[in-house]
C-alpha cells in the first residue's frame, strides 16, 4: 500500500509519501495556508499525483499523552478528509516529530529559514516512519 503523510499545522502542513514494501518515507512538500480550503485542495492535488491507498495524519497529542484542542481539531480534519477523497485515515501520535526532523537537519549547514522550509515535510516523514514501525 502507498501512503500520505500529513503533519498538520494552522500556517504550514507537511507532507511526506512511502509504502510498505518499503517502509521508507520519503518528506515531499510543505503547504504554506492557514485557509483550510486551500489546504484541502492542495492534499487533493498530492493525492492525484501520488495515488496513495491511504493517509497517514499526524495527531498532537500533549506530552501526558493526552488529547487537547489541537488533536480535536486534527480528528476533525481527518474525517473531513476521510469524507472528501474516501480514502482511509490512521491517525498516529505525532509528539516530538517536529523535534525528530530538527535533528536530522542539525550538521547540515542549511539556515534557520530553508530549515523551518523542510520541518514540515520532514516531520510528515517521522510520522509515517512511527506509521511502518506499529504495523
Amino acid at each position: 500500500m502507498r501512503y500520505l503523510a500529513i503533519d498538520l499545522g494552522d500556517k504550514r502542513t507537511g507532507l511526506a509519501v512511502g509504502d510498505d514494501v518499503t517502509r521508507i518515507p520519503s518528506p515531499l512538500t510543505v503547504i504554506e495556508t492557514s485557509n483550510r480550503e486551500e489546504r484541502l485542495r492542495r492534499i487533493g492535488l498530492a493525492i492525484q499525483e501520488h495515488h496513495p491507498d491511504a493517509l497517514v495524519v499526524g495527531l498532537p497529542l500533549d506530552m501526558a499523552g493526552t488529547e487537547g484542542i489541537p488533536a480535536r481539531h486534527a480528528r476533525a480534519f481527518t474525517d473531513q478528509l476521510s469524507q472528501r477523497f474516501g480514502l482511509k485515515t490512521h491517525l498516529v501520535d505525532e509528539r516530538l516529530s517536529s523535534y525528530a526532523a530538527d535533528l536530522q537537519m542539525n550538521g547540515t549547514g542549511l539556515t534557520r529559514k530553508r530549515k523551518r522550509a523542510r520541518r514540515d515535510a520532514l516531520a510528515a516523514a517521522v510520522i509515517l516512519g512511527a506509521f511502518f514501525e506499529s504495523q
